[in-house]
Order: C-alpha cells, then structure tokens, then sequence
C-alpha cells in the first residue's frame, strides 16, 4: 500500500469504529518518522479503547501490521504507529490539553517552510 492508500484505510477505520473529529495532518516535511498524524476522538476511555482495538484488527484485516500500540492501560491517549501514518486516539480533554492539532498543524509547516527560505 501506498502511504495514502494506508491514510485513507486508517480514516475507514476510525470511521467504521465510531471514532470522532478525525483530522489528518500531512507531516511529511515535518518529520522522517512518519508521513501522516491523524487524530480522533473518543467519548471515554472504553471508546478510545475499542477505536484502537478496533484500528488494528481493521489494519490486519487488510495485511497492515502496527509497529506498536501505546497507551492502552488508561486509554486517555492511545498511541497507533502504522508507519506511514501514527494515529493519535484521544479522549476530549486531553486532545483539547495537548493540542496536536495545532502542534502539528499549519503553524509548525509555516515555521518550517520560513525556516528553508533563510
């Protein structure tokens, strides 16, 4: 699979598991540990556990094994890496208090594309 086909495989998933306000980040410029973050809710730490569990066997379904799974013993935060594409699955608070998005988001691309120019 491509990387955007393994995106786009993941974003089935998480849909299919229920996953909410699912954002996915192109960091290819960013990072050279993955290609993709993708981001998605859970309403509590049952949900976002059954999300990632959920992921997984959906990725193996399709012969794409996770390098790890993280987070999985309080499930505020669990951590998917699929390789070309890390998915972050998060209860509400703690996607608000971290902030991926914005981490992760324009204002670092902006920042790094001024950094190329100089």
């Amino acid at each position: 699979m491509t990387p955007e086909q393994v995106r786009d495989t993941i974003v089935d998933g998480l849909e299919e598991a229920k996953a909410q306000d699912i954002k996915v980040m192109d960091v290819t410029g960013l990072t050279n540990v993955t290609d993709f973050m993708i981001l998605a809710t859970g309403t509590s730490s049952r949900h976002v556990l059954a999300i990632a569990d959920k992921l997984v066997d959906y990725m193996k379904d399709r012969g794409h094994r996770p390098l790890g799974v993280e987070g999985q013993e309080e499930a505020q935060w669990v951590l998917v890496d699929l390789n070309d594409a890390i998915v972050h699955i998060m209860q509400a608070d703690a996607r608000v208090f971290y902030d991926l998005d914005k981490l992760w988001g324009e204002e670092l691309q902006q920042i790094v594309e001024k950094s190329r120019e100089n």
